[in-house]
C-alpha cells in the first residue's frame, strides 16, 4: 500500500484556513483520494481535552513552556491515533495547523526559540512532516478583526495586537527558511484566487 500525502494549512488567526481546507478537500476527492481533515490542537478525544485547557480564556497565567508542552502532547496523540495511521493507509490528510504553529507561536512570539520548540516536537511527530504547507499570509490586525466579527475570542486570540504581529512576522520568517515546503499565499486575495494557487501547488505535488 502506498503512503498517502500530508498537507498542513497555516497562518495567523482569521486568515481563512477553514475555507481553503474545505475547497482543497473537494479537489483531492476529485483526484480520487480518501481525505481526512483534522485540526490542532485537537482531532481526537485526548487532544480535544488538551485543547480545552490550552484555549481556556480563564488560564491567562499559563507559562510559555507549559503551553509548548501541551501543544506537543496534543500533537503526539494526534499523530499516534489519527494522522500517522491515515497517511500509512494511503489517505490524504489535511491538517488545520501543525508543527509550524508551535515554531511561530511559542518559538518566536513567546520567545522560547525555534530550536527548543523543534526539539520538543521531534519526539511528538516522529517521521511525519507535511509534504507541503500553505501559509496564508495576512496582516495581524485584519485577522483579529475578522475573528472578533465571528465569535468570542479564546485565550490565544485574546492576546495583544503586538503578539499577533509577532506571529504574522514569524510565519513570514519561517516560510523564508523552508521555501521548498512552505508556500506563501496572500490571504487578502479573493477566495477563488487563493484556491487556484493552492490547487496548482498540490497538482505539482501529485504529479511528481
Amino acid at each position: 500500500m502506498s503512503r498517502g500525502i500530508f498537507i498542513s494549512m497555516e497562518g495567523p488567526d482569521g486568515s481563512g484556513k477553514s475555507t481553503q481546507i474545505a475547497l482543497l478537500k473537494e479537489y483531492l476527492e476529485g483526484e480520487g483520494y480518501d481525505v481526512l481533515i483534522t485540526r490542532e490542537p485537537g482531532g481526537n478525544r485526548i487532544s480535544e481535552a488538551i485543547r480545552e485547557i490550552i484555549l481556556n480564556k480563564d488560564y491567562e497565567e499559563m507559562s510559555p513552556v507549559t503551553e509548548m508542552m501541551l501543544y506537543a502532547s496534543a500533537r503526539a496523540q494526534l499523530i499516534a491515533q489519527v494522522v500517522g495511521p491515515a497517511i500509512d493507509s494511503g489517505k490524504a490528510v489535511i491538517s488545520d495547523r501543525f508543527i509550524d504553529s508551535s515554531l511561530v507561536y511559542q518559538g518566536m512570539a513567546r520567545g522560547l526559540g525555534v530550536e527548543t520548540v523543534l526539539n520538543v516536537n521531534k519526539v511528538a511527530i516522529g517521521d511525519y512532516m507535511p509534504d507541503v504547507t500553505f501559509m496564508l499570509d495576512l496582516p495581524a490586525e485584519v485577522g483579529i478583526a475578522r475573528k472578533k466579527d465571528q465569535k468570542e475570542l479564546d485565550r490565544m486570540e485574546r492576546e495583544s495586537l503586538e503578539f499577533h504581529k509577532k506571529v504574522a512576522e514569524g510565519y513570514r520568517t519561517l516560510a523564508g527558511s523552508f521555501p521548498d515546503r512552505i508556500k506563501t499565499v496572500d490571504a487578502t486575495l479573493p477566495i477563488d484566487e487563493i484556491c487556484g494557487m493552492i490547487r496548482s501547488s498540490v497538482k505539482a505535488l501529485l504529479d511528481r
